[in-house]
């Protein structure tokens, strides 16, 4: 018997953004061979350092956790530095180190508390987003890269399991608006999560694959 937990935010949370067809907790049940589950505690708008209290009262039968937070970190950060006026280029560096200094110590305090549970992590990057205005959306991808920076590297350190979303949404059908994932892009997504937990190694030796997808 094997359980999956889904922790984070809209990214897995999503049923209200693509109702009725079937949100990732939905598809990734669908994908899971009798004897495995999967239960959402994820929650849309969650930012990274809301989901902690995600990990309380884990069902006693858990045996792997999936992570997907940032996303809502980002955005916050990125529209207020949009609306900073800044009179040399070179200080636009200087608030994006600002606000990896901010995000970088809360996300890595939430991944070592997903350790300490002593279960199976896998962590997901944040996507690019669909957005409407194409001026914003040719500058999310470096924003977003910065941040996937961070995921990467403790990911890499902790040797976990990471899921890089941009690859697995990376076309418009993928998005159910600019920053949820439509059912096509939840079905590659639980598909990701499945591929991450069911390599032998991994769930043999947690913590030991450093393997990305």
């Amino acid at each position: 018997m094997a359980h999956i937990i889904l922790l984070g935010d809209s990214i897995f949370d999503n049923l209200s953004y693509v109702h009725p067809e079937p949100d990732v907790l939905a598809q990734l049940q669908e994908l899971l061979p009798a004897g495995w589950k999967a239960s959402l505690r994820a929650v849309d708008g969650a930012v990274t350092n809301h989901v902690t209290r995600q990990l309380a009262d884990l069902p006693a039968d858990t045996t792997h956790l999936v992570l997907s937070v940032g996303g809502n970190d980002l955005l916050r950060c990125t529209w207020e530095i949009l609306r900073t006026p800044v009179t040399m280029s070179s200080q636009v560096f200087v608030l994006l180190a600002r606000v990896i200094g901010g995000f970088e110590p809360v996300y890595r305090r939430l991944v070592e508390a997903c350790l300490e549970t002593g279960l199976p992590l896998v962590v997901c990057t944040i996507y690019n987003g669909n957005f409407v205005d194409q001026e914003f959306q040719t500058m999310a991808p470096i924003a977003v890269a910065i941040f996937n920076d961070v995921i990467l590297r403790v990911s890499r350190e902790k040797g976990l399991q990471a899921i890089d979303l941009r690859l697995v949404c990376a076309l418009e059908e993928d998005y159910a608006n600019e920053i949820e994932p439509s059912a096509i892009g939840g079905r590659k997504i639980a598909a990701a999560i499945w591929r991450a937990v069911s390599d032998q190694e991994y769930i043999h030796k947690p913590g030991k694959s450093a393997a990305g997808l």
